[in-house]
């Protein structure tokens, strides 16, 4: 066969097995086409089906809303009607009620009305009467109204005077009495409440020995040990008979302390020579500072006072070793604060200002002596330095009546001041006249260039005056003492004579090493 011919055969066969095979996936095509149209018919029907269903729902939905509203706007109308007839009903029962009343208040008024015609009546019937009674007693008395009346009113009021009087006075003594009663049971109580002991200072004190032989060693080496000691302290030391114990003497109560302690200190160690001497007095200085330091704190706090400058309370410390006519001062300020105190407290008036200006209105006692002015000067100023308030600064200037009182506190401290003063055994005036008589003597040679300390000793019948070497010589030294002598002899009264002694000491130190 032709090559050509199996080609074209080739051809046509393989041409024909397409068209059958496009024939085949047409009539395919088609068929998928159609299955898809029908599905799609479906489910148009089913949404139409559900659509048709949801709005059936809906529609029910709306219609019970709808039905449930128009219940509630009938039941709140129903309600709304119910309060209406309710405030018509008690509308109405008001307006019942006011007629009612107004009823009877024209009833009322028609009585009253009724009354006053009657009143107006009897008040004429009255007027009559007192007319013809008036002119009765005008014939029988012989006086007229006017003159009838005014010897009434004059007898009513010198009567009304006298039982005034009468009634007064009464009051008057019953108020005293009852005045003065309440201020003895409160001032009773006040110091029954506050009850302390009186302690009278003396100027010496007794230092115990242990044993006779301890004198000795306290005298030294030609009086050495024992003139070093007085040189020092400015305090007499009495060596006599007296068995085991010296004795101290000195007016100033914190340098007789002072040396009390050292003396102590020193028969405890043993080592008595004029270095150790000044260095235990020295200590002893220290020691008696820390004392009224921790006296002035403890006194704070027995009087209850809080927030007192550290100064003012270093200031009430060295009140401790100090005497008033016998008395020591700050047993008697702390007794005072107490005292002021309970007497506020029963008035009820501030008692803290009346506690503080009690503790404080003698604190310029304690440094009188190295600051010019009296103590109530001193006081006054320490406390308004310091911070205290004006309340406090008043009642503590009030307190001896040198001011006017502003305040029922100040007149309260000076109360308290005067109980404590008064109780027995509290005042010694001869005390008192001894030492100012001493601090004067001291103060003789105060303010002299050149002189370091003075001590006013043998109960004032010798004043020691211890100078700067470096600064008055020999010469000087005489005509110190000299000078002094003929000031004293002028301005004092003293019995008796006076030994005035400058003591110019020179030392010269040294080290080995």
């Amino acid at each position: 066969m032709d090559p050509l011919a199996i080609g074209i055969l080739i051809v046509g066969l393989v041409a024909l097995a397409a068209g059958i095979s496009a024939f085949y996936k047409s009539g395919q095509l088609k068929s998928d086409f159609l299955a898809q149209q029908q599905s799609l018919d479906q489910k148009r029907q089913e949404l139409e089906r559900e659509m048709e269903t949801l709005r059936k729902e809906t529609l029910l939905s709306a219609r019970d809303e709808a039905h449930v509203i128009r219940q509630a706007a009938e039941q709140e109308a129903r309600e709304q009607r119910a309060q209406v007839q309710r405030q018509e009903e008690r509308v109405v029962q008001r307006e019942e009620a006011l007629d009612r009343r107004h009823t009877s208040v024209e009833r009322r008024e028609e009585e009253l009305k009724e009354r006053d015609h009657e009143l107006a009546a009897k008040r004429e019937e009255v007027a009559s009467l007192i007319e013809r009674g008036r002119a009765e007693l005008e014939r029988i008395g012989g006086m007229s109204h006017d003159d009838a009346r005014a010897y009434l009113l004059k007898n009513l009021e010198d009567e009304l005077r006298l039982d005034g009087s009468r009634l007064i006075k009464q009051i008057e003594d019953e108020t005293r009495e009852e005045a003065d009663r309440r201020a003895r049971q409160i001032i009773v109580q006040a110091i029954q409440r506050c009850a302390v002991d009186q302690v009278s200072e003396t100027t010496v004190s007794v230092v115990p020995l242990p044993s006779d032989e301890m004198k000795g060693r306290i005298i030294g080496r030609e009086g050495r040990n024992i003139r070093t000691f007085e040189t020092l302290t400015g305090v007499d030391l009495i060596i006599d008979d007296t068995p085991e114990a010296v004795v101290l003497s000195a007016f100033d109560p914190i340098r007789r302390e002072t040396a009390r302690v050292a003396l102590s200190n020193l028969i405890s160690d043993g080592r008595i020579h004029p270095g150790r001497i000044e260095e235990t007095i020295v200590k002893a200085r220290e020691e008696i500072e820390d004392k009224i330091r921790e006296a002035g704190e403890l006194a704070v706090m027995r009087a209850g006072v809080s927030g007192v400058h550290p100064e003012v309370i270093r200031t009430l410390g060295k009140l401790r070793y100090r005497t008033s006519y016998g008395q020591n001062v700050l047993d008697h300020s702390i007794e005072v604060a107490h005292l002021a105190a309970i007497l506020a407290a029963e008035l009820k008036v501030d008692a803290v200002v009346a506690r503080r200006a009690g503790l404080l209105h003698d604190v310029g006692k304690a440094i009188d002596y190295e600051v010019e002015g009296s103590h109530l000067d001193i006081s006054i100023e320490l406390a308004r330095k310091y911070g205290e308030s004006p309340a406090v600064i008043h009642a503590i200037e009030a307190h001896h009546g040198d001011v006017e009182f502003r305040s029922v506190e100040a007149v309260l401290v000076q109360i308290a001041d005067a109980i404590s003063a008064s109780r027995p055994g509290a005042r010694r005036e001869m005390l008192e006249n001894y030492i100012k008589r001493m601090q004067r003597l001291e103060n003789v040679a105060d303010g002299i260039p050149g002189v370091e300390k003075t001590f006013a000793v043998q109960a004032g019948r010798e004043l020691r005056i211890i100078v700067r070497p470096t600064e008055i010589d020999d010469f000087g030294a005489a005509r110190l003492a000299r000078d002094t002598a003929r000031k004293i002899e002028e301005e004092m009264e003293y019995p008796g004579q006076i030994k005035v002694t400058v003591i110019r000491e020179c030392r010269t130190t040294d080290y080995a090493r």
